[in-house]
């Protein structure tokens, strides 16, 4: 199991060295100490294992550039380390892994998905379709990618919640493509009984100021507003 401790929080790099590499990731052992006298030995094992017990619930966010924070100067700015802030500031015991990968489609989703997911996950976010709107995928064929991940955490970690993110796409896309894309996630979220945030870019899409020079990537204060999104839904879930 990857252990994260607090002061670690959001750690986006270990989950691409998982998937690129194609390894698994194994804890570090410090050997500075290994000077150190038998007692302070005992000391820091005693401690190891405090830390282990009091490991908190993880929060898996699994997405693409916009759960990666594409184009942000600093990674902490994207809304789940945002969230990891809110979750800290309220001491709920909620750990946020950042598994956002930048182009990532829902056919890549389904390839990745079993480098990052843990049976003992307790939460996982799944903001995975714009790109398939941008590229003019197959609604069909998203709808059918995004079930599939759902299966497979309801099996592979049957305990976590899911929470879904809706998407839109830009109506220059065709009335009839953008409609359908849009009722994709709705759609999922009832027939899978999941949590579902209706649009992850309210208030955000479209707006330039909040957004990148690609008109597509949110600023950083546009990220603060994808986080309200998120929580909104969210936080009533960690609240439980």
């Amino acid at each position: 199991m990857l252990v994260i401790k607090n002061r670690l929080r959001v750690r986006t790099l270990l989950i691409f060295c998982c998937f690129l590499g194609g390894m698994a990731l194994h804890s570090c052992k410090d050997n500075s100490n290994a000077s150190a006298t038998e007692s302070e030995t005992s000391q820091n094992q005693e401690t190891a294992t405090t830390e282990t017990d009091s490991t908190s619930k993880s929060i898996l966010f699994f997405g693409d550039s916009l759960t990666a924070g594409y184009g942000l100067d600093n990674p902490d700015n994207a809304f789940p380390a945002l969230i990891q802030n809110r979750i800290d500031s309220l001491g709920l015991e909620y750990t946020v892994i950042n598994a956002g990968l930048s182009g990532e489609t829902t056919a890549g989703g389904r390839n990745r998905l079993e480098w990052v997911l843990e049976p003992d996950v307790d939460i996982f976010v799944l903001e995975l379709g714009a790109n398939d709107g941008l590229r003019g995928v197959a609604v069909a064929e998203t709808r059918e990618n995004l079930q599939w991940m759902i299966d497979k955490v309801k099996t592979e970690a049957p305990g976590a919640q899911i929470v879904l993110t809706g998407m839109q796409l830009p109506p220059n896309l065709g009335t009839e493509y953008t409609t359908d894309f849009k009722a994709i996630f709705p759609e999922l979220a009832e027939e899978n009984n999941i949590a579902l945030i209706p649009f992850l870019l309210e208030d955000v899409g479209g707006i330039a100021s909040l957004n990148q020079n690609d008109g597509i990537h949110p600023t950083a204060e546009g990220h603060k507003i994808l986080a309200e999104n998120v929580w909104e839904v969210l936080g009533p879930i960690l609240k439980e």
